[in-house]
């Protein structure tokens, strides 16, 4: 399967790219003297698309087991190289989940099924960076 997007120039800084979903993001980057940001930068949403991927894997799989959970989140954090191109050597994902009489082991299974097996972008990030996972239950 082939997926493409067009990026498309929008003035200054600032980038409109499309997703075969149809949906469009604005991306932009910090400009020095000015406050103003229109976008997301490209380097975090590679963050955000490890954990959006992740997301879906860990949810879908819990709704499979028949998990209940209140709410759930993943925060990552990339540590970048000093020297160009600067990318993501380290990267720490850690997943967070609230309930009572969460179920610790399946929750576990979701998250290493994700990590190990189903997320492709936690996939082509090992390629290049070295990844801690780490589970919180509140």
């Amino acid at each position: 399967m082939n997926h493409k997007i067009t990026t498309q120039w929008k003035g200054g800084l600032t980038f409109e790219s499309d997703n075969p979903s149809g949906k469009t993001v604005i991306i932009d980057t910090d400009i020095d003297g000015q406050d103003k940001r229109f976008g997301l930068s490209p380097k975090a949403m590679m963050l955000s698309a490890l954990a959006g991927c992740s997301a879906l894997d860990v949810i879908s799989t819990l709704d499979k087991m028949k998990v209940n959970i209140d709410d759930f989140k993943i925060e990552v954090s990339g540590a970048l190289t000093e020297e160009h191109p600067k990318y993501y050597h380290a990267v720490a994902v850690d997943y967070h989940f609230y309930g009572k009489d969460l179920n610790q082991k399946k929750c576990d299974r979701a998250v290493n099924l994700s990590v190990d097996k189903y997320c492709g972008v936690m996939e082509m990030f090992r390629r290049f960076a070295t990844i801690n996972i780490n589970i919180h239950y509140h």
